[in-house]
């Protein structure tokens, strides 16, 4: 019994060396590209809604637009210009709201673009070539 116990005592000692693996990726799938970068583009979209509600809420409650409009009013005059009326709330939300769909179908379009490029041109350079070790 003791040299079964000696040769697993033996077997437990020894180094495990890592292997290493170098891949290449040679294809990127098209619509997980075009899933992953709407994913992406909707998730900045939905920071920069809520990036510019923030700012914006911040910014009132400072005062800084009554300060402008009292600015204004000194620079112009006495005019009833009213920057608070024209970057309302609602206007300056509903502008981030249209960016941010602009943003998202650019970027979804950018992402198949690239995905597209990027398999085009692993015929001519071979793919990127990536390295793995297992510990």
């Amino acid at each position: 019994m003791s040299s079964v116990a000696e040769k697993l005592q033996r077997k437990s000692q020894k180094a495990v060396s890592s292997k290493q693996v170098r891949l290449r990726l040679v294809y990127i799938d098209f619509w997980s590209a075009i899933k992953l970068s709407f994913l992406i583009a909707v998730t900045l979209g939905i920071v920069l809604i809520v990036l510019t509600f923030l700012s914006w809420l911040l910014l009132s409650t400072l005062g800084i637009f009554s300060d402008l409009d009292s600015m204004i009013a000194d620079v112009t005059g006495g005019d009833s210009f009213s920057l608070m009326n024209s970057l309302s709330l609602i206007q300056v939300v509903g502008f981030s709201v249209i960016v941010a769909l602009l943003n998202t179908i650019v970027g979804t379009a950018l992402g198949a673009v690239a995905a597209l490029l990027y398999n085009f041109t692993v015929k001519i350079t071979g793919g990127l070539l990536v390295g793995f070790t297992n510990n």
